[in-house]
């Protein structure tokens, strides 16, 4: 089933998401849905309170950054094959995550989220992080990650901490762009998904 998207201004993306156990009523359903909407919406990650739920869990899914890239014939290849078949086979489910590390050289790369349609803006991340938590079985692990892989995980874990990509951005730049934040938290955008609103 596709969800609808939470909007910026609605307070659910700025709460502190809750852990949860095996036993959270309807997990495997609301997972399934997660990808089902992310899918529809073409991102490549999605964390739980941008579809109302106040939980720690999202999901990443990069094969779309390497599908960008076969569409433009004609533009010099950002990735090596290498990295082109890691970001095409990654599919991860992420729950009760905690960032153990973050390191290396902070780069900036241009960021969008679904709940905030129609802006980009770069941000710096770190290119290297560590991550513990467990997969849609309850399986614990604590993984490496790097490059845009890494940049996905960092983002979607920032929504389960109540943050926002634009939060990285200088106050000149928040000020350049508070109008269309003003007018997606009123409703006035369009896109090619459903979104949910602030009432």
């Amino acid at each position: 089933m596709i969800l609808p998207i939470v909007a910026y201004g609605d307070p659910v993306l700025r709460k502190l998401c809750d852990n949860i156990t095996p036993e959270y009523e309807g997990l495997q359903e609301l997972i399934k849905n997660m990808f089902d909407t992310m899918h529809n919406a073409e991102g490549v990650g999605l964390a739980a309170p941008q579809v109302n739920k106040v939980i720690r869990l999202f999901i990443v899914e990069t094969k779309g950054f390497a599908e960008d890239e076969e569409e433009e014939d004609d533009a010099e290849p950002e990735f090596t094959p290498e990295e082109r078949k890691k970001l095409i086979n990654f599919s991860q489910v992420f729950i009760n995550p905690v960032m153990v590390d973050e390191t290396g050289e902070e780069w900036p790369y241009r960021e969008g989220c679904l709940s905030i349609p129609k802006i980009r803006e770069d941000v710096m991340r770190k290119p290297q992080i560590t991550l513990k938590y467990l997969d849609e079985k309850f399986v614990e692990h604590q993984t490496t990650f790097d490059g845009l892989i890494a940049r996905v995980i960092q983002h979607e874990y920032d929504h389960i901490e109540g943050k926002l990509f634009i939060d990285y951005l200088t106050q000149l730049k928040r000020r350049l762009i508070k109008k269309k934040l003003d007018d997606i938290s009123a409703g006035k955008v369009k896109t090619d998904y459903r979104m949910l609103f602030p009432r």
